[in-house]
C-alpha cells in the first residue's frame, strides 16, 4: 500500500529583530548577532529550544558553525549560502523549503557586521578586487572595482534607454525621505537632487550619494513551520514565493548590462505565489547604489524595461508614492553593514505588521500594506534573490 504524498507546510516569519546598528564601536560581530538572535526569539514569543535550523553568512572561518556556537545552538539543519547581497532571500528561500518538507521546523537566520567600525580601528582595509585568481584574474589588471562596474552598467543603462543622472539621483533623494521618518536610520537630514549631483565623484557617474553608506549592526529572522504560529506572539508574516537565479561573475559573460537577475527569480517568486508585481503594496530592494533600485524595478516588473528612469524620477517610490521602495531608508541612508539583505526581509515584516512607528507606510484604505515583495542583489548583479510576503 503505497503512502500518500504528504502535504506542504505552510512557512512564516514570526520573529523579526534589529541588533545596536549605525555607528557601534564597542561590540563584536558576534555580539551583534547574539543580540539580534535574542531581540528576534523574544519578537517572536517562542523559546529558543524550538529553532532546530540555522542559517549564518561572512563571519568565522566555518560559518556557520562558529555563529551557531557562539549563540548555544546545535542545529540539524544548517545554512552558509553565501552569494553577496543576495544572501538572505536565497537562504530564506531554502529556509522556507527545509520547513515546508519537514526537514526542520524553526530556522533562525542571523547577521552582523562591524565594517564601519573596523575601518575605523584600522583593523580593515579597503582592496581593489575580490580576488586575483580564477576567472577574476582576467579583469584585475584593469582596476575594475565593484564599485565601477555598478557605474559602469549605469553608463549602458542610460545610452540605451536616456536614463539621467537626474532621474538616478532621486532614488537617493527618496531613500533619504524615508529614512527622514525613521529614528533607526543612520543618516535623516533632507537631500535634493542637487545634492547627489554635486557630490564629489566616486565612479562615474555615481557621485558619494548614489553610493550606499556604510555602518554596522545585525539583525534577525525567524521562520517556523504553520503549526508553531499559534503559541507565537505576533501576527505571523507568510512565505507566499521565492526565487533564486545566479548570472555570471566576469563582466564580459554578462549578457546585458540592463538586465539584472532579477528578472529571473522575481518572475519565479511571483509565480510561485500566484501574485503579480502590480498587486505589491511596498518593495524592499537592495539599493548599494541607485542603479540598483532603478533596474530591479523594472527586471520584477514594476515598469517595463527602459522606463526605470522615467518611474522614479516621477516620486513613485517615496514616502506617499504608488510603490513605497525601501521604507527604513535603504542602504543609502538607513544602514549597510555588508550584506545587506535580510534587513531587507526584516523591514517588510515590520511594515505588513503595521509596526514601523514614524515610518509606516498605509495603503489606500489606511491599513498597513498586506503585500511585500524583498528582493536581494549579490556581487556586481550576479546573484538575486527574491521572496514575496503576505500578511493575513
Amino acid at each position: 500500500m503505497s503512502t500518500p504524498p504528504r502535504t506542504a507546510r505552510k512557512v512564516a516569519i514570526v520573529g523579526i529583530s534589529l541588533s545596536d546598528c549605525g555607528r557601534v564601536d564597542g561590540p563584536t560581530p558576534y555580539t551583534l548577532h547574539a543580540q539580534a538572535a535574542r531581540r528576534a526569539l523574544a519578537d517572536s514569543g517562542l523559546d529558543r529550544s524550538v529553532v532546530d535550523g540555522f542559517g549564518s553568512a561572512g563571519l568565522g572561518t566555518l560559518a556557520p558553525i562558529e555563529v551557531a556556537e557562539y549563540l548555544g545552538l546545535k542545529p540539524r539543519w544548517v545554512d552558509s549560502t553565501a552569494v553577496g547581497g543576495a544572501t538572505w532571500e536565497v537562504m530564506a528561500a531554502h529556509a522556507a523549503d527545509a520547513i515546508a518538507a519537514g526537514h526542520a521546523n524553526a530556522v533562525l537566520l542571523v547577521y552582523g557586521s562591524t565594517a564601519r567600525a573596523d575601518i575605523k580601528a584600522r583593523r580593515r582595509t579597503s582592496n581593489l578586487s575580490f580576488g586575483g585568481r580564477g576567472p577574476l584574474q582576467f579583469e584585475v589588471p584593469y582596476g575594475h572595482t565593484l564599485i565601477a562596474k555598478y557605474a559602469m552598467a549605469a553608463r549602458r543603462h542610460m545610452h540605451e534607454y536616456g536614463t539621467t543622472l537626474e532621474q538616478l539621483a532621486s532614488v537617493a533623494v527618496q531613500a533619504r525621505a524615508h529614512a527622514a521618518a525613521n529614528p533607526d536610520a543612520m543618516f535623516r537630514g533632507p537631500i535634493t537632487v542637487d545634492d547627489v549631483l554635486d557630490g564629489p565623484m566616486i565612479a562615474d557617474p555615481f557621485t558619494k550619494l548614489h553610493c550606499c553608506i556604510r555602518s554596522d549592526g545585525g539583525c534577525a529572522v525567524l521562520l517556523v513551520a504553520e503549526e508553531y504560529v499559534p503559541d507565537t506572539a505576533k501576527a505571523p508574516v507568510w512565505i507566499l514565493g521565492t526565487g533564486e537565479y545566479v548570472s555570471h561573475t566576469t563582466m564580459s559573460e554578462w549578457d546585458d548590462f540592463t538586465v539584472s537577475p532579477a528578472a529571473v527569480s522575481g518572475r519565479l517568486a511571483f509565480e510561485r505565489a500566484g501574485l503579480r508585481p502590480a498587486e505589491m503594496d511596498i518593495a524592499e530592494i537592495y539599493d548599494a547604489f541607485t542603479y540598483m533600485t532603478l533596474v530591479t524595478l523594472e527586471d520584477l516588473g514594476f515598469c517595463a524595461k527602459g522606463e526605470g528612469g522615467a518611474f522614479v524620477g516621477e516620486g513613485r517610490i517615496g514616502p506617499g508614492g504608488e510603490l513605497p521602495v525601501n521604507t527604513d531608508g535603504g542602504g543609502l541612508s538607513a544602514c549597510h553593514p555588508g550584506m545587506r539583505g535580510l534587513f531587507l526581509l526584516v523591514e517588510a515584516v515590520r511594515q505588513l505588521r503595521g509596526e514601523a512607528g514614524g515610518h509606516q507606510t498605509l495603503r489606500r484604505d489606511g491599513e498597513p500594506p498586506r503585500l511585500a515583495v524583498a528582493s536581494g542583489t549579490g556581487g556586481w548583479f550576479c546573484s538575486s534573490g527574491t521572496v514575496v510576503l503576505g500578511r493575513e
